[in-house]
């Protein structure tokens, strides 16, 4: 592996742990002074996250920046039409790699279908908008670059697909620290692998993984309304039932 390439995964734990530090400091700083200590770890925690996650990005593109252009190992890049396709596809093979996984869980296991990591962000995200952009675009575009592009792509050169897939997906899924849901990663995991293989473009499965937080996002932001919307047009149609 590329040195640069470690450096590029320094760069993520240290921001993955500088939290320990940046949270106290904020605190000192006179954020969240006066809230509730709930709201306050929220707004910390969310504060911490709008500056850490961008300024990570950041420093990651500009040591890529430095490392030569490389393909996988099959060479040949996607036209730019079929990467589109693959890329607006890959939101839906992704939800559904996402729904069958879930299933497991859910009937074999008898997991809880509700993410506890999900809801830990919608929470912050209730708290501080700002949040929303970390969730749908600053993670999801660090995460590809960190899992799919690195550890798969360096993984991928040297065994088969399938253990470079599942290498870096279940290190994917820990990251993430919602052990009970690890098939669901897992399956997202392989999935975008699959999307990178398949265009030999990193940029594809950011697209897919950016477009599927920020629909989960969407529609955990507006559950409420759209709960009270589908109520009312099942009321309806039991009203125009009855006419008929």
């Amino acid at each position: 592996m590329r040195k640069q390439y470690w450096f590029i995964i320094l760069t993520y734990v240290l921001m993955q742990l500088s939290a320990a530090v940046g949270l106290p400091l904020l605190y000192f700083l006179g954020v969240g002074r006066g809230m509730a200590p709930a709201e306050a770890k929220l707004t910390l925690t969310g504060v911490w996250s709008v500056i850490a996650f961008p300024l990570c990005l950041v420093i990651v593109l500009l040591i890529l920046r430095t490392v030569p252009k490389t393909t996988l190992r099959n060479g040949s890049k996607a036209s730019v039409g079929a990467s589109i396709g693959w890329a607006a596809g890959g939101v839906f093979l992704a939800l559904f790699a996402q729904s069958i996984a879930a299933s497991i869980e859910m009937n074999l296991f008898g997991v809880n279908p509700e993410s506890e990591n999900t809801q830990r962000i919608m929470e912050i995200i209730s708290t501080l908008p700002l949040m929303m952009f970390v969730s749908s675009v600053f993670g999801p575009i660090l995460e590809e670059i960190i899992f799919r592009k690195i550890i798969f792509g360096a993984i991928y050169e040297k065994t088969n697909f399938f253990i470079a897939a599942l290498f870096s997906s279940v290190i994917f899924s820990v990251v993430h620290m919602d052990f009970s849901h690890l098939l669901i990663y897992t399956a997202m995991g392989f999935t975008f692998a699959f999307l990178y293989v398949r265009t030999n473009r990193i940029i594809v499965p950011i697209f897919a993984h950016v477009a599927m937080n920020t629909l989960v996002v969407l529609l955990q932001t507006f559950r409420g309304p759209i709960e009270e919307y589908l109520e009312r047009l099942e009321k309806l149609q039991l009203i125009i039932g009855g006419f008929l």
